[in-house]
């Protein structure tokens, strides 16, 4: 009788043990294409509109950071002497970065590249943006 009892407990605890699912840390790290991100950000004295792009993805809830490319539209005004030709104020642009989420507010460091202009040289700036994820 006793060791009837004693499978029968055991054979129980196992039952158990078998029908729930243990759950790690939830931290983890993915590629993803596209996170739903818009950023608006400042950089070079002017404005640029970022999304999320290509990334690398480090997740511990209710955190996400991501380190990837940035696709943008920079606003800024070509101040040129004279009668030299002006780029123009909006100006697609692909750079890189972090952002940073939590929850659904991002902060973002994006690195765009500022083409050559009849004063200036090209060159990458860094900037800083606050944004919402969708």
């Amino acid at each position: 009788m006793k060791a009837q009892l004693q499978i029968a407990i055991y054979g129980g605890l196992a039952l158990c043990m078998l029908n729930f699912k243990g759950k790690a840390q939830t931290s983890q790290i993915k590629p993803t294409l596209f996170e739903g991100v818009v950023v608006l950000s400042y950089i070079d004295h002017g404005a640029a509109i970022n999304c999320t792009g290509p990334a690398i993805k480090f997740t511990s809830k209710p955190f996400s950071l991501l380190v990837g490319l940035l696709p943008s539209l920079k606003i800024k005004e070509d101040k040129s002497a004279g009668n030299a030709p002006k780029n123009a104020i909006i100006m697609p642009s692909l750079g890189c970065g972090v952002t940073a989420i939590y929850k659904h507010i991002a902060l973002q460091m994006p690195m765009l590249y500022t083409a050559k202009t009849s004063t200036k040289d090209g060159k990458w700036n860094v900037g800083v943006g606050l944004g919402y994820k969708f």
